[in-house]
């Protein structure tokens, strides 16, 4: 007879009495202590049921969480965008993977110490951790699909819950937690959770192999370019990058390293160029379309990237414009509409100025033109994005009327989506494109044509989109992550 989950005892690790701390790697220390404990308990119960043995209790282990009471209204540095909170109170998040998270955690927790001159206490939240996450950190076990078990996995084991695993603290609609604390950050560790084994299902790569600078492009001749690209600095040690990561988490740190092409690519291979402080540049293919844009950027948000960057291609919409001109983005036309019910379309996407400065910048230092001869090769302007690709067979009145009317000098089908949600996420980000056809001109995109275009062309871009990223990250954060970004009520969290 099946087993009456209702009537299990519940079987959880000893408590560990919450503690205060005014140093930040102490704090994060016990994070990763209270994580390892809760996960690793998981762990040894879920093998210890695969022999097929009924278990005897109901398994529950919870989140860690780090949490900040003030009751002061000293006003912070008007400058900063994150590092503090508005107004008096309790604030909190659980944390996953401490052992990813650290430098991050210790980056913030610093902030919330210095900022408001108080501790933080460090315990265990009464979020319940899903055996799904605790699982996805060893690469060869699985948690296998409901009936393969002779009990219900869910009778015996938290699993992933979707009414919590949501966007509504980045949405600006989440109410207070349950004992009216405000959120500390961005988002909860079953929604990092949930990303973090969406990332590596989309892009076979581990999450930890992830940069801070992300570069998003839709076409496979950026990618062999990057490989090229990064063999050439992993030469010189002086450039700071230590190794390559490929799909399959294919890792060399040389010139000269064997990459196998995998069997079967992911539906968006990552790459990553990596330094030892995590601030080297990751490509992602996200190859065509809005959905896709959406799904990387949704995921790797949880990351905390400290910018990222469209380079790809886009039809020129403008008589004057060349075939390889470049384009940068100073506005956006959103007709993706995969976030439409997240952010509305009357929600401007302003340029960031420190992001447009640095592209105008690589694009003069690598084309080697300045000041009124740049706009020979490129034109700032409106960018407009479109959910469907073969908007040129549709009747032309009304596209070309709504383009016209908007200004736009480019269109393509990623560029608005992943800067709407770069500003959706708090994510600092940007676009350059490069004119790949002219379709209301009756230069269509066909192969003959555009051969010895993407040979000419597409390595310079590239090489665009890697200086402006090294620009950036010579900045220091508090430019880099600006106050454009952040609502009227902000979590302290970068």
């Amino acid at each position: 007879m099946e087993q009456d989950s209702r009537f299990l005892p519940v079987e959880s690790p000893a408590p560990v009495a919450r503690e205060q701390f005014t140093d930040a790697a102490a704090a994060v220390a016990r994070l990763t202590q209270l994580y390892d404990i809760a996960a690793g308990f998981l762990l040894e119960k879920f093998t210890a049921t695969l022999d097929g043995t009924p278990p005897k209790a109901r398994y529950r282990a919870f989140y860690p969480e780090v949490r900040l009471t003030t009751t002061s209204h000293s006003k912070t540095d008007s400058r900063l965008a994150f590092g503090h909170v508005a107004t008096p109170g309790s604030y909190a998040v659980t944390i996953t993977r401490p052992d990813l998270f650290g430098r991050y955690l210790r980056e913030q927790i610093g902030l919330l110490i210095r900022n408001h001159g108080t501790s933080v206490s460090v315990g265990f939240s009464e979020t319940p951790m899903p055996v799904h996450f605790a699982v996805a950190t060893l690469s060869n076990l699985n948690v296998p699909q409901e009936g393969v078990l002779d009990f219900s996995l869910r009778d015996v084991f938290d699993v992933p819950d979707l009414n919590t695993v949501n966007d509504d603290i980045v949405n600006g609609v989440a109410s207070a937690q349950p004992d009216g604390s405000g959120w500390l950050a961005a988002f909860t560790a079953q929604r990092v959770d949930y990303s973090l084994a969406r990332l590596a299902h989309y892009t076979a790569t581990a999450p930890e192999h992830f940069q801070n600078f992300v570069l998003f492009t839709n076409y496979q001749f950026y990618v062999d370019e990057f490989e090229a690209y990064a063999r050439r600095v992993l030469a010189d040690p002086g450039q700071g990058y230590t190794s390559f990561v490929a799909p399959g988490n294919q890792v060399i740190g040389g010139p000269d390293g064997v990459i196998t092409p995998l069997a079967k690519m992911p539906q968006m291979p990552a790459y990553h160029l990596t330094r030892p402080d995590g601030n080297g540049i990751t490509l992602v293919n996200i190859g065509v379309g809005p959905s896709n844009a959406k799904t990387a950027t949704d995921h790797i948000a949880v990351l905390r990237p400290h910018a990222w960057l469209m380079v790809g291609h886009c039809a020129g919409l403008r008589n004057s414009q060349s075939l390889g001109d470049f384009v940068l983005a100073h506005a956006y036309l959103r007709e993706d509409h995969v976030l439409d019910d997240d952010l509305p379309v009357w929600v401007p996407i302003p340029a960031l100025a420190e992001v447009q400065v640095a592209l105008q910048e690589a694009v003069a230092e690598v084309t080697r033109l300045d000041g009124y001869e740049l706009k020979r090769i490129m034109r700032t302007g409106t960018v407009a994005t479109i959910d469907n690709r073969n908007w040129e067979l549709r009747d032309q009145s009304g596209p070309v009327h709504r383009l016209s009317l908007s200004r736009a000098i480019a269109l393509d089908m990623e560029s608005a989506t992943i800067a709407a949600n770069g500003f959706r996420f708090r994510v600092p980000y940007g676009t350059l494109l490069c004119v790949s056809d002219k379709p209301l001109h009756g230069e269509l995109k066909l192969p003959g044509m555009a051969t010895d275009f993407y040979r000419t062309q597409v390595a310079n871009h590239l090489l665009i989109g890697i200086r402006a990223m090294e620009k950036l990250r010579a900045m220091p954060l508090e430019r880099i992550h600006s106050r454009k970004l952040r609502s009227f009520t902000e979590t302290a969290f970068l």
